[in-house]
């Protein structure tokens, strides 16, 4: 799935086209019209989230292009929900728009929503298993057997991150990158050791089964089972 991403600020889009690219999407980062203009005389996309304030104009003009060639699917990024603005992009064209700041899964909500109406992904959801845990991305549930385990928002984002990464060892510095979130939220290397720790209990081992989440000693941590 191709993603053409037009952001300014080069530490958002830097953090948000990692995450992108952690649930499969492929993205194509551009931080100017002129930018994203190029790209796409070259390039087909599926979906593209367009920063409203560019350098050298707005994203409305991407997306007037962008509507001019094929119907694609069209969110925008706005750090002010002013319904003027609202409204002008809806009536250009566009699916939705999210306020800055905003959370990763919201956004990825948000964009299987938008691409289940141009039936460009499968209604079916990937589940994830890993000895008797369930993880359900759609939902952003997780089950230990029949029981819903209760995790906070960055639990679910550390486990989901090692289940994805199918058994590879993941270094600290992946981790914690895979723990940046738009929204502002600040983790350190300090805060993931308690994540990983208050995570490994909630999964917890029976009859003195292995911990799933294991320790490699001088390099990170992987989901084993």
């Amino acid at each position: 799935m191709k993603v053409l991403f037009v952001e300014d600020d080069h530490s958002i889009a830097m953090g948000l086209e990692y995450s992108l690219k952690q649930e499969g999407y492929e993205v194509h980062t551009c931080h100017t019209v002129a930018e994203a203009m190029g790209v796409l005389a070259e390039e087909r996309f599926d979906l593209c989230l367009l920063d409203v304030t560019l350098p050298d104009g707005n994203g409305y003009e991407i997306c007037k292009q962008v509507k001019q060639r094929e119907d694609t699917a069209v969110i925008f990024l706005t750090a002010c929900d002013d319904e003027g603005n609202v409204v002008m992009g809806l009536d250009m064209g566009a699916d939705d728009y999210i306020t800055k700041p905003f959370r990763i899964r919201e956004l990825l909500s948000r964009m299987k929503s938008v691409l289940r109406r141009y039936r460009k992904i499968d209604h079916a959801e990937q589940v994830f298993r890993i000895r008797d845990i369930v993880v359900h991305p759609l939902s952003a549930k997780v089950y230990k057997g029949e029981k819903e385990l209760a995790l906070t928002a960055m639990e679910y984002r550390l486990l989901l991150t090692l289940v994805q990464a199918e058994g590879r060892v993941l270094s600290r510095n992946q981790l914690l990158e895979g723990l940046w979130d738009i929204g502002g939220d600040y983790v350190n290397d300090n805060t993931l050791t308690v994540y990983i720790k208050r995570l490994r209990e909630k999964l917890g081992g029976e009859n003195g089964e292995a911990e799933l989440i294991k320790t490699v000693r001088g390099i990170g941590y992987r989901l084993g089972e």
